[in-house]
């Protein structure tokens, strides 16, 4: 049976019992811990302490969403050369920390690794490509020992190009964290169309809306779930009855404030119809 989720920021000074506690209070038993600051990653005193926080609160953390150090843009212009692991500038330090992460995760109890890549290129002779596809198979080899998953966050490759790469790492333990907003918020592909590319490899989601690119330089800009352009109940409907999803749907809303909390209860009204009318789909109903 699929999960209700959603995302949860973590950094030092937060207190986590109290995230987690306020996800129950609306009926939220899974998320994803969103971690950018990699010092934590090494703390023992954070180790025990997220630990802690994770069997005080019963909550499932389906996912480490990791960070890295150094610069990173949310545009067209200098998004290339500085997301993710595909700037050949911070990919070794960055595997390094990713590999952190790897080891901080073991420690907490998950299995499934989370990031942005990066915009990678869909030449797979362009040398970014290679090299970043050495990187992801040393770290997916690493996470292999551990029992682990590494999953792409969707946003900047063409979907196309998402299967070329996982194919080309072929370690067997990479999937897809599937972003409902970020292929429509990054002009490359419908979410719904996405799946007949890669619905295969989707072990987790982000579920967002959004619109598409109206100006070369910005990305699209998101919105309440169910207002844009992602068609999330035909999203969650194909995830079910195509491909046998049976992950959780994380909702996730990049704002803050009251109206971010009244987004996310929105967001789980229309995930709990989408997939009552799914599963009904599959018994025939």
């Amino acid at each position: 049976m699929n999960k209700i989720g959603a995302m949860i920021n973590y950094d030092y000074g937060v207190d986590l019992n109290e995230k987690f506690s306020k996800n129950r209070e609306l009926e939220i038993y899974s998320c994803q811990l969103c971690i950018w600051n990699v010092d934590i990653f090494r703390d023992e005193e954070q180790i025990k302490y997220v630990s802690e926080a994770i069997k005080s609160t019963n909550v499932t953390v389906s996912a480490l969403w990791a960070g890295y150090t150094g610069p990173v843009m949310w545009n067209f212009t200098e998004g290339p050369d500085t997301i993710g692991l595909v700037p050949s500038a911070y990919r070794f330090k960055r595997l390094e920390e990713l590999m952190s992460a790897s080891d901080f995760a073991e420690r907490i109890g998950v299995k499934n690794i989370v990031t942005h890549v990066g915009f990678i290129p869909e030449n797979p002779s362009d040398p970014d490509f290679n090299g970043t596809v050495a990187a992801l198979k040393h770290l997916c080899g690493y996470m292999k020992q551990k029992e682990q998953f590494f999953l792409f966050e969707t946003g900047q490759e063409t979907p196309i190009t998402l299967l070329r790469t996982i194919e080309a790492i072929g370690t067997g333990n990479v999937g897809i964290n599937l972003d409902t907003a970020n292929p429509i918020l990054y002009g490359k592909a419908n979410p719904l169309d996405a799946l007949d590319v890669f619905g295969k490899y989707v072990m987790d989601t982000h579920i967002k809306d959004g619109f598409y690119p109206t100006n070369g330089m910005y990305l699209g800009h998101e919105s309440r779930a169910g207002d844009g352009k992602a068609n999330i109940p035909a999203v969650v409907k194909k995830l079910i009855t195509e491909y046998g999803y049976q992950g959780p749907f994380t909702i996730e809303r990049e704002i803050s404030g009251e109206q971010q909390l009244n987004d996310i209860i929105h967001a789980k009204r229309l995930l709990e119809d989408s997939m009552r009318i799914a599963n009904a789909n599959i018994k025939g109903e």
